[in-house]
């Protein structure tokens, strides 16, 4: 029995291809394929429905339809849209990394991410580029948010700076590795000259930004790292560190499907910009927009 995901090799051998072969259409995006550590991977069943939709006839290739699926980073007002617009789409909230593997494999129509580049200051269309190759993919701004410190109420231990999370006693409430919070507390880490092992981080890392200020606010960790949005909605005091951007990465035609649409005109209504102010520490001025082409 093959396994449930498939290497390189064992993924050209059972379609009888070359390894290169295979690899040039994995690249080009012609075949249903995920790049994971540096290593092209292939869902064995969505590989058997692309065989079976080319075994149908002509000569082009046959597009295996992604179900309605928004995966990536969690956000609250992304959230919040995705139910009240109606667009039909289900949300995967995994971390910003996880999001594109999954939009590579096929099994979602757009991913949002906010992942910095270290290299070049960029937001998003690096990480975008590395995992799902060149060509082919858009990333449309959803917001501008506040990242920083979520502190106790009154922030008591004065908490200023990312170099404070180090302090002696200092529980922090951290995130997942493929979260784009975490990589992004990482890239402000070694900027201060520290590595994670010297942050004393609880056992367990929040899955959501929720679960950051809740950790907070709950008395479990003196510190987390997140949005103002959440530190807002919980009580809890914010430390402003770095304004990100947070985009809505997706295959160009399907910006033209209805639940993209349908998300996308409901963010430009009133209701939104104004649930977007009530929450706080969101920019809203360019969603919508498109931030850049892969």
């Amino acid at each position: 029995m093959l396994p449930d995901v498939l290497t390189l090799k064992e993924a050209a051998a059972w379609l009888r291809l070359s390894e290169r072969a295979l690899y040039d259409l994995a690249r080009s995006r012609q075949v249903p394929a995920a790049l994971l550590g540096g290593k092209w991977v292939f869902p064995r069943g969505l590989l058997e429905r692309w065989l079976a939709a080319r075994a149908g006839g002509g000569d082009a290739p046959h597009r295996v339809a992604p179900p309605p699926v928004l995966a990536g980073s969690h956000d609250p007002l992304l959230d919040w849209a995705v139910r009240q617009s109606g667009c039909g789409l289900a949300l995967r909230a995994g971390g910003s990394i996880e999001g594109l593997e999954v939009l590579a494999a096929g099994q979602a129509v757009a991913a949002a991410v906010h992942l910095l580049d270290a290299d070049s200051g960029a937001w998003n269309a690096p990480a975008a580029r590395e995992v799902l190759g060149a060509g082919g993919h858009v990333g449309i701004t959803w917001a501008w948010r506040d990242q920083g410190l979520l502190v106790a109420p009154g922030n008591p231990l004065g908490l200023a700076a990312v170099t404070d999370l180090a302090g002696p006693g200092l529980r922090v409430v951290g995130r997942q590795n493929r979260a784009g919070s975490h990589v992004l507390l990482v890239h402000l880490l070694n900027e201060a000259g520290l590595r994670l092992d010297q942050i004393d981080f609880l056992p367990e890392p929040a899955m959501a930004e929720d679960e950051v200020a809740a950790a907070v606010a709950e008395g479990r960790a003196e510190a987390g790292f997140g949005i103002r949005a959440e530190a807002l909605a919980r009580g809890i005091d914010f430390v402003p560190l770095v304004r990100e951007r947070f985009d809505l990465v997706m295959p160009r035609r399907e910006y033209f499907e209805p639940p993209m649409q349908a998300l996308l005109a409901f963010a430009r209504g009133a209701a939104f910009a104004a649930r977007a102010a009530r929450m706080g520490g969101y920019d809203v001025g360019g969603t919508g927009r498109v931030a850049f082409n892969g």
